[in-house]
């Protein structure tokens, strides 16, 4: 049987990637990846986005999600890339989506994509996670039981049942954070981990039963979680910028 074509021209190519970081705060951290993937096509055609599209029967715009943090957590570092078929100001870029989106789904910066791919960049993630009722005494004595152990297995329900991963392999480090002034708050510990990407990803959640598992850790009210960034992580176990190699491209068109 012969193959059908597809009717029309072909789309026009890609002449420029734009790649852009996201965050997700206040309300908008419990907006799911695809609400969010919705929102943000509906953002690219009220800004007129010149964006090129796949080849086929049902032609899609050219965007390239990276990491996307889970439901209900707030992230100042989420990121996608998109393909245009027109090169434009990454600038203008940024601020005709941004006022296109939602607030609390903000783009704030915008390169124009080098070589290598960005997901390859994405090597960790950094969580900041407040815990309500704990102590900064009670969670530094859990990180120690924690650190302590080469992995420690816990158990995920997903929807393919439950699902067990190994949360301490891939913290990077974990400490307790002090507050602005350096002083412990006794009503509410602030956890700073480093966390490497791994498959299955290990997520804030994960960490925090492990401290339930190993020390006993109770939790008197829900936490908060941010994805403070995510990104290549360097020698001193820190994660860097993702587009750092974008930056001079950027700058060399501008």
């Amino acid at each position: 049987m012969a193959r059908r074509t597809p009717e029309g021209p072909p789309p026009p190519p890609v002449v420029q990637r734009v790649r852009l970081r996201y965050t997700k705060r206040g309300r908008l951290r419990f907006t799911s990846h695809r609400d969010f993937a919705r929102a943000f096509e509906r953002a690219l055609r009220r800004a007129e986005v010149p964006m090129a599209y796949s080849a086929g029967f049902s032609p899609h715009p050219k965007i390239s999600y990276v990491g996307a943090a889970p439901t209900g957590v707030a992230s100042e570092g989420e990121y996608l890339e998109i393909g245009l078929a027109v090169a434009v100001d990454v600038e203008v870029l940024r601020q005709a989506i941004d006022d296109a989106l939602p607030a609390g789904l903000d783009v704030v910066e915008a390169v124009t994509a080098g070589p290598g791919s960005l997901a390859s960049r994405m090597e960790a993630s950094h969580w900041r996670v407040e815990l309500p009722g704990v102590s900064d005494d009670a969670l530094a004595a859990a990180l120690e039981a924690f650190l302590a152990l080469a992995e420690l297995p816990v158990e995920r329900l997903t929807k393919e049942g439950r699902r067990t991963l190994d949360a301490r392999g891939p913290v990077v480090s974990a400490v307790v954070s002090r507050g602005a002034d350096g002083s412990p708050d006794s009503g509410r510990a602030i956890l700073d981990m480093v966390v490497r990407q791994v498959t299955p990803t290990v997520r804030p959640d994960d960490v925090l039963a492990a401290l339930r598992v190993v020390a006993g850790l109770a939790l008197d009210a829900a936490p908060s979680a941010v994805r403070v960034a995510q990104g290549p992580l360097d020698d001193s176990g820190s994660v860097g910028d993702p587009f750092a190699p974008d930056r001079k491209v950027t700058q060399a068109l501008s």
